[in-house]
């Protein structure tokens, strides 16, 4: 039962390593990207940056549903 719970301490670790890994290099690039595109086309900026805003919302809505499943793997284990 410890090896359980040691392994899904440390898989927890590893997911949320990974995701905000991910997110953090995606926000980057999203970032220049847009930056990038409101050089090229500065009459468009708000129509860029309402879609900057949307994925960094859908992307945080993501994180918020993985602490949710890391919770639940938490407290209420199926393998324990």
């Amino acid at each position: 039962m410890e090896s359980i719970l040691t392994a899904t301490v440390s898989a927890i670790g590893v997911m949320l390593g990974l995701a905000f890994l991910g997110v953090g290099i995606g926000l980057g690039i999203l970032g220049s990207r847009a930056v990038e595109a409101i050089g090229r086309n500065p009459e468009t900026k708000s129509d860029i940056v309402q879609g900057v805003m949307v994925v960094a919302v859908v992307m945080t809505v993501l994180l918020l549903l993985l602490f949710a499943f890391i919770f639940l793997l938490l407290f209420f284990n199926p393998l324990v």
